[in-house]
């Protein structure tokens, strides 16, 4: 009895986790698709290019381990299709090529938007973005070939290793989880930490007197009307939200397989499909953190779907289908000014007077 208990519950813990996959995998081919269309269609964003790379990297990652995740038996999935030899050293350098160049992809976003904010004329100074993602799959590259070096998998009747976790790169290890994970948490720490300080240093800055302004008296009303608020607001609270969202999501979603990476083999397969999948979650949310956050994305969006939308005809105000109004519009304007009802009660006995007046001269 307790041992059905127990495959009950690991059966139903099983589904639970195929379905939050498999929402994570929609999630990440929905946003991703989107976001690529907005940013296509958007002529004039300054990260544009980093925006498509991430797009793209994340639509790769979705279409290819993602996948293998939800149909491969564990390890290092949560299906139950058994992987052979080959199609497991195609999961290893997908994982190995696609995280790195994911995170490094984040971290280039990142430090080209410090530039902007922070050396907005200094344009010099800004490597072009087609070196610097030319660098970026240089290392995933490199990351992916190092993979294959790694001990070949198992025959069919034993586990199949195919993920990095579970000695897919072998004595490598380390040094991937430095290029993949401590190096890009470092720069998008100094990057965001940055535009922060500068965001803050301006929200403290007092404003400048305008032109022409008079002298604040120093009645006692005046004094009072300068004193700080009951509830005094924190200085660059706004400017923080977007570097907290950024640092905190790579640091919930890269930093447990970052330190699984440098555990030892037999307790990184245990965690594996846990931080695997909370890594893959990162795909699904870059859509809403570099897309749906970010000011000049939010109004293309809205411009494109205001344009996708047919548009309602246009309703005839109920005016118009008023008797005395089809009367006026079926006669023709009028030769003189329209008159209201008080001065038609005047003029009506002038009117009556002069028809009197006129009589006797025709007789």
């Amino acid at each position: 009895m307790a041992n059905t208990t127990g495959l009950n519950a690991t059966e139903v813990a099983g589904s639970m986790g195929l379905i939050l996959a498999a929402v994570v995998e929609a999630a990440a081919v929905l946003g991703n698709g989107a976001l690529l269309v907005v940013v296509l269609r958007t002529p004039g964003l300054r990260d544009a290019l980093y925006l498509v790379h991430l797009c793209i990297v994340d639509l790769l990652a979705a279409a290819s381990i993602m996948p293998l995740g939800l149909l491969a038996a564990p390890p290092p999935g949560l299906g139950r299709t058994r992987l052979g030899p080959a199609p497991c050293r195609a999961a290893r350098f997908l994982s190995a090529a696609l995280l790195p160049a994911c995170t490094l992809g984040v971290a280039a976003l990142g430090l080209a938007r410090y530039r902007l904010i922070v050396h907005p004329l200094r344009p010099g100074a800004r490597p072009p973005p087609s070196l610097v993602l030319t660098a970026v799959w240089a290392v995933a590259g490199l990351m992916g070939a190092l993979s294959l070096l790694g001990p070949p998998p198992a025959p069919p009747p034993a586990p199949a290793r195919c993920s990095v976790l579970a000695g897919g790169l072998g004595p490598f290890r380390p040094l991937w989880a430095l290029l993949a994970f401590a190096l890009p948490a470092l720069l998008l720490l100094g990057a965001y930490g940055s535009i922060f300080l500068v965001a803050r240093r301006a929200a403290l800055r007092p404003p400048l007197p305008a032109r022409g302004s008079r002298l604040r008296s120093d009645s006692l009303d005046s004094r009072l009307s300068i004193l700080p608020p009951l509830r005094p607001r924190l200085p660059g609270a706004k400017a923080a939200l977007a570097p907290a969202l950024a640092v905190g999501q790579f640091a919930a979603c890269w930093l447990p397989y970052g330190c699984a990476c440098l555990a030892p083999a037999a307790q990184a397969a245990a965690a594996e499909a846990a931080v695997t999948w909370v890594a893959y979650s990162a795909f699904a949310a870059h859509p809403f953190l570099y897309g749906l956050l970010q000011r000049p994305v939010r109004r293309a969006l809205g411009r494109l779907a205001r344009e996708a939308l047919p548009r309602p005809p246009r309703a005839c105000t109920p005016r118009a289908w008023h008797p005395r109004a089809l009367l006026q519009h079926l006669q023709g304007p009028t030769e003189g000014p329209a008159l209201g009802p008080s001065e038609a009660l005047k003029q009506a006995p002038d009117l009556a007077g002069r028809e009197s007046l006129r009589r006797p001269e025709t007789t």
